[in-house]
């Protein structure tokens, strides 16, 4: 391997970890963990995170478990200044759960995934913990991945649906064709919805908030119990949500 490869390898696998770490909501994670999340041995995701422990972008705990480290939170600090949507949205998450009493996410696009970036409880008592701020889901998984993975064009969809195997990895309901019937139904309505596809019992409603080119890079989603997303009551938490994502794209452009 030539030193251009090796040095991508590299950056590639750091980033991957750090990754797998971030999704590991916030209590850390082993190395063993760590390295079946990334698929590398064991030997080596510990020197890959011992490496990365010596710049401060990851750090351990008393326990022994790996979590991400104070360079992060620096470099973080200064990228919000950039990128910090999440501030712009604080006020939108927190009236969309006092208005519907359900959990509100704000999520982000990255690639084939989404991420979410922050998050407010709602107030009914019965919750949903499907989702928390740094999970991240492949784009068509969950309201939000679907939402956004709707809003982009045909031709990128049906790229994204060939290299992607969302069904071997989630199950059948998340096949080609299942997926192409809930974007048409979310092209429809306008919203997205997660019948409980991921966990029993757990639904979701997405949509999406655009950037000033017009593409989907970020969704709000409202998620909890089944009972709360009943037929006669999603359309009116559809409109509520589609109303909140365009007074967030106003503020982002």
């Amino acid at each position: 391997m030539d030193a251009s490869r090796a040095g991508n390898s590299v950056v590639s696998r750091a980033a991957a970890m750090l990754r797998a770490l971030s999704d590991s909501a916030g209590g850390g994670a082993t190395t063993t963990d760590l390295a079946r999340a990334v698929a590398l041995p064991r030997a080596t995701a510990h020197r890959l995170l011992a490496s990365l422990s010596d710049e401060g972008l990851v750090d351990r705990t008393p326990e022994g478990l790996w979590v991400l480290g104070p360079e992060l939170y620096i470099l973080g600090s200064i990228a919000a200044q950039r990128y910090d949507i999440a501030s712009m949205a604080d006020d939108i998450l927190h009236e969309l759960a006092r208005s519907t009493g359900e959990s509100t996410f704000l999520s982000a696009r990255r690639g084939d995934e989404t991420v979410v970036l922050a998050s407010s409880e709602g107030t009914f008592p019965l919750r949903s913990h499907v989702l928390y701020p740094g999970k991240r889901l492949p784009l068509g998984i969950a309201s939000a991945g679907l939402v956004l993975l709707a809003h982009l064009p045909d031709a990128e969809i049906s790229r994204y649906l060939e290299r992607a195997d969302l069904e071997g990895e989630w199950g059948h309901d998340h096949s080609t064709a299942g997926i192409q019937r809930r974007i048409a139904e979310t092209r429809l309505f306008g919203y997205s919805v997660n019948p409980a596809l991921l966990v029993e019992g757990s639904w979701g409603i997405g949509a999406a908030v655009f950037d000033r080119s017009g593409r989907p890079e970020w969704a709000l989603s409202l998620n909890g119990v089944q009972t709360r997303f009943s037929a006669t009551r999603r359309p009116q938490l559809g409109e509520v949500l589609l109303r909140a994502a365009h007074d967030l794209t106003r503020r982002v452009r």
